[in-house]
């Protein structure tokens, strides 16, 4: 690991120091967010079983799934910002608790809109665990190791939907889906308590110097350059974003990414289920090979592009998308009932997808001043794009005769 550099002078204590908090930081946040997913995305294993239950049709799944993707989108654009000025840590607490609270909300639902709304107000809330989060770490970790940060942010995250989709799974099948947005997101709490109390937003928080974050991409400082120019306000940020043609070409990737990543993981479980005429337990097995992939590929990427590209993160969003196509391909193409391939395929259209690293690209562009106003734009952009693959293949496939074929 190269040597971390500081606003002014330090001593070898201090930095021995640093690095123990670096690590603090870095591991309290991936624990963390190793079991947000229980309150965010616990909707998709149970999802055939919800349609079953209460005899959702698909676009009643897909409007759900939007509420929730677009909810997060909102936050996305918000949470970022808002913590910079009111703090990382508090922000990311608040909404774990307000998740927390909406996800049991949810689970009294008993039609469309009883569980769409207090879901769409979840996906708001539990974006607070994003981009605060990212934004903290810029302000600890600079760009030499960003990529392998954000790897490990990563595999956190795919071990996330690992961990859901096996619990929450396991928890429809025993005690039924109202069970699911109930206990599973209590682990949340006791995570987010722990969170606030073991990591602080940044060094000068508890007596160190800042990091000296100088080494950074051109648009940074092309940004940086804009920034000075421009009064300073809460929205000063959103007008450089969205002025820099890098960062706009940038989201559009990010969103392409995410109608992939989203509908994969929305509309896999009830394809298995109903088209092959899995049990929701055989289901959940097949379709578990989307979150070992998402886990894998990360920390892979994050090195590669730090160690063997020199910190460039557009190879690895290229390659992403070439291996991620090719697998969607060939799940159009083999039958429902072939589960051993369609396990393979769902595994390595998984690990493609998080090969990429569109956040982290925005992070370098942006610069840890406003990392998480830039984390938080991109995702939320993201998901709109999510929220809207929803709604468009729930109505082909109800509007034209389930071909899913053309959701793949």
């Amino acid at each position: 690991m190269k040597d971390i550099s500081f606003n002014g002078s330090t001593t070898k204590g201090d930095s021995a120091n640093f690095r123990s908090w670096q690590n603090r930081v870095l591991f309290s946040y991936t624990a963390f967010y190793m079991f947000v997913y229980m309150g965010r995305f616990n909707h998709w294993p149970a999802g055939p079983i919800i349609r079953e239950d209460i005899g959702f049709t698909h676009i009643d799944i897909g409007i759900i799934n939007a509420c929730l993707l677009w909810g997060f989108a909102i936050g996305g654009f918000t949470h970022g910002r808002i913590a910079e000025s009111y703090g990382y840590r508090f922000w990311l607490l608040s909404g774990t608790i307000a998740s927390v609270a909406l996800n049991w909300i949810t689970s009294f639902g008993n039609n469309l809109w009883t569980i769409a709304i207090p879901w769409a107000l979840n996906g708001f809330a539990n974006a607070t665990a994003w981009s605060p989060g990212i934004g903290m770490l810029a302000q600890w970790w600079d760009r030499t190791h960003r990529g392998r940060v954000m790897g490990l942010v990563g595999v956190s995250a795919g071990l996330s939907m690992l961990i859901m989709w096996t619990v929450t799974g396991w928890t429809v099948s025993e005690f039924g889906w109202r069970a699911a947005f109930r206990y599973p997101p209590l682990l949340m709490l006791p995570l987010g308590i722990v969170l606030f109390l073991l990591v602080r937003d940044r060094p000068s928080d508890v007596g160190l110097k800042d990091l000296d974050q100088s080494g950074s991409l051109n648009s940074e400082k092309e940004i940086k350059e804009q920034l000075s120019q421009i009064k300073e306000g809460p929205f000063a940020p959103y007008r450089v974003l969205f002025s820099n043609w890098r960062f706009v070409a940038t989201s559009q990737v990010k969103g392409l990414e995410n109608v992939v990543r989203y509908g994969l993981t929305t509309w896999a479980p009830l394809y298995y289920f109903e088209e092959a005429g899995l049990s929701i337990e055989t289901t959940a097995v097949v379709t578990v090979a989307i979150p070992i992939g998402y886990l894998t590929a990360p920390l892979v990427s994050g090195w590669i592009s730090d160690v063997l590209l020199d910190g460039r993160r557009s190879p690895m969003i290229a390659a992403s998308a070439v291996v991620s196509a090719t697998a969607l391909i060939g799940l159009a193409i083999i039958p429902a009932e072939n589960i051993y391939t369609g396990a393979a395929l769902l595994f390595i259209g998984a690990f493609a997808m998080s090969l990429s690293m569109t956040s982290t690209l925005a992070v370098d562009m942006f610069g840890p001043r406003y990392a998480g106003t830039a984390s938080g734009v991109i995702d939320g952009h993201g998901y709109v794009y999510a929220g809207a693959q929803a709604i468009i293949f729930a109505l082909v496939l109800d509007t034209a005769g389930a071909p899913w074929h053309l959701v793949f």
